[in-house]
């Protein structure tokens, strides 16, 4: 794992290392895949498209195919179930990663060497120097970085699996680095109850509010959790620094013996200021008044995330939304070097150090709509992607996936010295399907921030969504779920027909020319709005949760498959309202 001295290092050369990788991309994705290839080429996977043993980097794109996970599967399950690494990759497995699992149904096992996770912690700590060079400051103070764990997995092979922020948080790599700047106890961090962990991070970061100039988390989920978790708790919170004492509920020896050490006395005058600043009617602005120092909110606002960028604007009161890292539990990819972008124009610039990557190319049809199908274009080297192309990326890494398809659609925006840009398109799957319609994860965004725009302006704030096609009817409809409240209150809004009617008709006016055809041709019925009271997005995180998926990597599901979920929405429900039955 880095060792203090490399971290130093990295935070004193960073420029420099940064500048070198962007200039020479072509000749470090070339020694990437050689080193790759000299290591891996005898095994059981790599071997079979090698007949003759000539194992070059031409031969490689030549004869390797381009797979999914379910292709690799089986020799990842075999690993997992005992049988030697060497099969798929010559260095030893150190851990498996687990993927997040909300949109795909269960979690993938992803192999992780020592060298590899290396390689993400390079990324991590220079994306966090180009952060820092930013805002000047942000070396004064600390971070209130929300961060959260999940049991780890034993495999039948003695291989431990987790998320990667379960195995990063109780690495010396995270003690020795990141740590060491937040308000955060790491044994508040490492408590396995969210709840209590959640309760004790916010009070330690209340206790230093004015040493605090970073706030976030991984995901801009998780802020969005941790603010609903404030108007709920900001009372009993100012009870105990008010009193001194903490509360009795919390009961983990690691949370206790931390808060022991920062909660030593009474503080009337802290508190009362607390409670002054959420006491207030509106709580626009709530974390640069509760936090005065802060200078950036930190988390990922690109792909499903985007949908709570209004809230945490709405909530951060102008402070800037820092994307800083675009990575996946198979590879790290690339890093932001503009972070003052706006959320919606932040772009990522790979670094070709991290893994071998290929882009298959992805047409475009005349509404800028990406295709369900790959052009037949042969894949294209990091070195030669076009501005303003679209392409799905395929990563080779050295823990063991070979012209891995991630499924990530992406759009090269520009370029570092010779490093492309991309901005995040979508996840290449379907998000809703009704037969003879297809509507992808971008379309949906897309149509919904055009629909709550009519919202806006009533005071009305649309905090989180989904989807799921309902088929249980012929013809079929599109049902979206909408967590609705006002601005300036926690108060579920009262709902006019007409203009969520007119939400309705905007949602369908945004989608493609085929939706239109088949809703106008009677083949897809009225789309339909379901409106959740409030905190019923966070039932259906808890019972993500409660099937194994970690608080700090849970990417809401744009589309719903889970029966269960779409109960626990339903379940919610206040509302409902629908587009007219004949529209176009």
């Amino acid at each position: 794992m880095a060792s203090e001295k490399e971290i130093k290092e990295i935070y004193e050369n960073g420029m420099n290392i940064l500048e070198d990788l962007t200039n020479n991309v072509q000749e470090i994705q070339e020694q990437v895949l050689e080193e790759i290839l000299k290591r891996n080429a005898g095994t059981e996977y790599l071997s079979r498209f090698f007949p003759n043993g000539q194992a070059d980097n031409q031969s490689f794109k030549t004869n390797v195919s381009i797979i999914t996970y379910e292709d690799i599967q089986p020799y990842i399950d075999r690993i997992a179930n005992g049988e030697t690494s060497s099969i798929l990759l010559a260095y030893r497995i150190i851990q498996f990663l687990l993927s997040t699992g909300t949109s795909g149904g269960q979690p993938k096992l992803i192999p992780m060497t020592a060298e590899s996770f290396e390689k993400r912690m390079s990324d991590l700590l220079l994306s966090d120097l180009v952060t820092r060079k930013c805002f000047s400051g942000s070396d004064e103070g600390k971070s209130l970085y929300l961060y959260f764990i999940k049991p780890e997995m034993e495999t039948p092979s003695g291989l431990k699996a987790s998320f990667f922020t379960t195995f990063y948080f109780k690495t010396e790599s995270f003690k020795n680095g990141l740590a060491k700047f937040c308000t955060s106890p790491i044994d508040t961090i490492l408590c396995l109850d969210n709840k209590q962990s959640m309760f004790c991070q916010l009070l330690t970061g209340l206790l230093q509010r004015d040493e605090v100039v970073r706030f976030g988390s991984t995901f801009a989920s998780v802020l969005a959790r941790t603010i609903k978790f404030l108007e709920d708790y900001w009372r009993e919170l100012c009870s105990n620094i008010r009193t001194g004492y903490l509360s009795d509920w919390i009961i983990d020896p690691g949370c206790k013996n931390a808060m022991s050490l920062i909660l030593t006395r009474p503080n009337r005058e802290l508190a009362d200021s607390i409670q002054q600043i959420c006491e207030d009617k509106s709580w626009e602005g709530i974390i640069v008044k509760l936090w005065p120092k802060i200078k950036y909110i930190h988390c990922i606002i690109t792909g499903s995330m985007s949908q709570y960028v209004s809230l945490l604007e709405f909530y951060g009161g102008g402070i800037p939304l820092v994307s800083p890292i675009y990575n996946s539990s198979e590879s790290s990819f690339g890093i932001n070097l503009k972070p003052l972008s706006k959320p919606f124009d932040v772009s990522y610039t790979f670094l070709p150090n991290t893994a071998y990557f290929e882009f298959l190319p992805v047409g475009k049809d005349g509404e800028g709509k990406a295709q369900e199908t790959w052009t037949d274009d042969e894949p294209v080297d990091l070195a030669n992607v076009k501005l303003g192309r679209y392409y799905e990326v395929v990563v080779t890494t050295l823990a063991g996936l070979y012209r891995y398809t991630v499924g990530d659609v992406l759009k090269v925006t520009g370029f570092y010295n010779k490093s492309p840009q991309f901005q995040f398109v979508e996840r290449r799957n379907v998000v809703l399907s009704i037969d003879v319609d297809k509507t992808t994860e971008e379309d949906l965004s897309k149509a919904i921030m055009k629909a709550k725009l009519i919202l806006e302006p009533l005071g009305i704030m649309l905090t989180t969504y989904s989807s799921y096609a309902d088929t249980s009817l012929t013809p079929g409809r599109y049902v979206l779920f909408w967590e609705l409240k006002m601005k300036g209150s926690n108060d579920l809004p009262k709902l006019d027909a007409k203009i969520m009617e007119q939400c309705c008709c905007m949602v369908e006016e945004s989608f493609d020319f085929t939706y239109k055809s088949h809703r106008k041709g009677g083949a897809i019925s009225a789309l339909e709005v379901r409106v959740v009271k409030p905190g019923t997005f966070d039932e259906l995180m808890d019972f993500y949760v409660s099937k194994g998926v970690s608080v700090a990597q849970y990417k809401p599901p744009s589309c719903l498959k889970s029966e269960e979920a779409v109960m626990i929405l339903n379940s919610g429900m206040v509302g409902k309202f629908f587009s007219p039955k004949t529209m176009f």
